[in-house]
């Protein structure tokens, strides 16, 4: 991106997309002021203070933060319309732009490839920036989840800066602004029930395969994309038949091993979806003319991105996972990757947002029905709030009740302390659940109980 230096206004940069543009602006050279509710709350905030040490100006939110001087204003579709910000936006005469209309015109300076799915696509264009950095490509990015090899005291891990005309996007359909995307090449990895209905997602998946402006790469086994009208793709499977098909794959409890063409790959990380968001990274690797052998010296290097499968506790006894799932699609992949590995489970699952939750009331508790055993139990607490203008028409106690029905083993506790308290009820635990990252914490708090418990126990046995 060339030009002038511009001066930037974030509202709402605190958000997993615009927490990235505004790294990624900031690193190319532009000056960046930026609020969000979450530091209002909590003026202690990892990213507030990440942004402050890099040089970012973040301001209270209450529209005294805005003047004349700025260019333009981005601000998050989470901001309310009536919000102060947005309101001394437009007395001021500052052009305004919401995240994904900023992220389209970025999109338009790059030979961008847009990573889209329901599911899976903060993980593949994690995992496909990071090897094209360690490929020597030297890759833009701009994603949503933070890959833990770029996470770094002045990056969250969800941009790259690099030399390239390349840039990498998580492409996500959650407000429909996908639409507006022109690639150079797009990755499409599945098509499930999430922000949207399958049909209505399907026709935006459509629309960003005809502004894209080359390759388009496909996930041969989804049947849902079969909804979708493409002339020409390249596939990737598992199952079908398809232009690159893993053959003499090996799952393993943490790892899986595949092989692809002849040549042997390794990726550490589990279940059958990673290796789906890894076959589209090689695929499209392949195509750019890398050659397999080198795609493989790197694949298993790849660590992950941060709050998709994070082990805090695994001593054979006991295991201790945090996810970020929270679609009934990611649910059921989560719980269908740990459950060989423990005979029983307490899950414990935060949903989402009051909409969607009632949106997908119903695939939440088939997926629960399905997956949970006789000797697991589910928890859930109360729906995640985020804050803003919302109708709160559902609640956990409205999808327990549901999934209690079928006889399965399920609860609502609003105290995260009373669960805390019953840890000695279960060994394994699996905490998951969108964009909260105290969950993480909480996964953490309950692995190193288990620990001290563990460990208070062997004392007291050496002393008698």
């Amino acid at each position: 991106m060339t030009g002038k230096p511009l001066k930037i206004f974030f509202s709402g940069i605190g958000g997993s997309g615009m927490s990235a543009i505004a790294n990624f602006m900031t690193d190319k050279g532009h000056t960046v002021v930026g609020s969000d509710r979450s530091f209002d709350r909590n003026p202690d905030h990892p990213l507030s203070k990440l942004f402050k040490m890099k040089g970012i100006t973040i301001v209270p939110q209450d529209g005294k933060g805005i003047d004349k001087s700025f260019d333009f204003a981005v601000f998050s579709t989470a901001v309310e319309a009536d919000q102060v910000e947005i309101l001394k936006a437009k007395s001021l005469g500052i052009p305004m732009k919401t995240r994904p209309e900023y992220l389209a015109e970025i999109i338009s300076s790059f030979k961008t490839v847009a990573v889209a799915g329901t599911s899976g696509k903060s993980t593949a264009s994690g995992m496909l920036a990071f090897l094209m950095q360690r490929l020597g490509l030297n890759p833009n990015f701009i994603g949503g989840g933070r890959v833990k090899q770029c996470k770094t005291m002045s990056n969250p891990g969800n941009s790259i800066t690099g030399s390239s005309d390349y840039l990498i996007i998580e492409a996500c359909e959650s407000d429909g602004t996908i639409v507006h995307y022109r690639p150079e090449h797009a990755i499409i990895l599945n098509l499930s029930l999430d922000h949207h209905t399958v049909d209505r997602t399907a026709e935006m998946f459509e629309t960003l395969v005809k502004n894209t402006a080359n390759l388009v790469f496909i996930n041969a086994d989804d049947e849902n994309l079969k909804k979708i009208n493409i002339k020409k793709a390249i596939t990737f499977s598992v199952d079908k038949a398809s232009n690159y098909r893993a053959t003499d794959i090996a799952y393993k409890p943490f790892s899986i091993d595949f092989t692809l063409n002849g040549t042997i790959f390794s990726l550490s990380l589990p279940g059958k979806y990673n290796l789906y968001n890894a076959l589209s990274c090689i695929v499209i690797l392949s195509e750019m003319g890398v050659s397999l052998n080198k795609i493989a010296e790197v694949l298993h290097k790849f660590k992950g991105i941060e709050r998709r499968f994070d082990i805090y506790l695994d001593d054979r006894q006991r295991l201790v996972v945090d996810d970020y799932a929270h679609n009934p699609h990611k649910i059921s992949s989560l719980m269908q990757t740990v459950r060989p590995l423990k005979e029983s489970i307490c899950y414990i699952f935060q949903p989402h947002g009051f909409a969607p939750t009632k949106m997908m009331k119903r695939e939440y508790s088939e997926t629960f029905i399905k997956n949970l055993r006789d000797s697991d139990h589910l928890i859930i607490l109360p729906i995640y709030y985020a804050g803003g203008t919302v109708r709160k028409d559902i609640s956990s106690d409205d999808l327990a009740a549901e999934i209690r029905v079928k006889a399965k083993s399920v609860e609502v506790i609003s105290d995260r302390k009373v669960i805390l308290e019953r840890l000695n009820e279960w060994n394994n635990y699996v905490v998951f659940g969108a964009r909260d990252d105290t969950l993480a914490d909480f996964a953490k708090e309950i692995a190193e109980m288990l620990t001290k418990r563990t460990d208070d126990r062997e004392s007291l046995n050496k002393v008698l």
